[in-house]
């Protein structure tokens, strides 16, 4: 695995398609939960625990799915929005998922080949 993390609109995308071209990534927006398992890389791996979150799985469901992902996709390049920084936001449901999205990050991040931050545009390998 490959994380690619970062602020929101910093060029994570860009860098990804430039350090790994022709890596067809889907959108972690609007995809099925089963999609991760079989694409080659995936944008806004945030949105796709926001929305596993809304269909009711939990951080211990999610890290299910890391393990999975690990054993059946192992080679996948993920680009998400570093969204623990920052305000902390009021609504209960906002809390959970950017504490669960940091642990299921730290979980991928364990096991990935490489962790990348991308900041303004330019891409800093932090492990690999």
């Amino acid at each position: 695995m490959i994380l690619i993390t970062g602020g929101a609109y910093h060029g994570k995308r860009n860098y990804a398609k430039q350090m790994y071209p022709g890596i067809d990534f889907v959108d972690g927006i609007s995809c099925a939960e089963e999609t991760i398992f079989a694409c080659q890389g995936m944008d806004h791996f945030h949105s796709y625990i926001e929305n596993r979150m809304r269909e009711g799985k939990k951080l211990p469901e999610l890290l299910k799915i890391v393990e999975k992902l690990k054993c059946e996709n192992s080679e996948i390049v993920l680009i998400t929005d570093e969204i623990g920084y920052g305000i902390v936001p009021t609504d209960a449901f906002y809390r959970e998922y950017r504490e669960t999205h940091g642990r299921v990050c730290t979980q991928i991040a364990a096991e990935a080949k490489e962790v990348h931050r991308v900041i303004c545009g330019i891409g800093t390998v932090i492990k690999g």
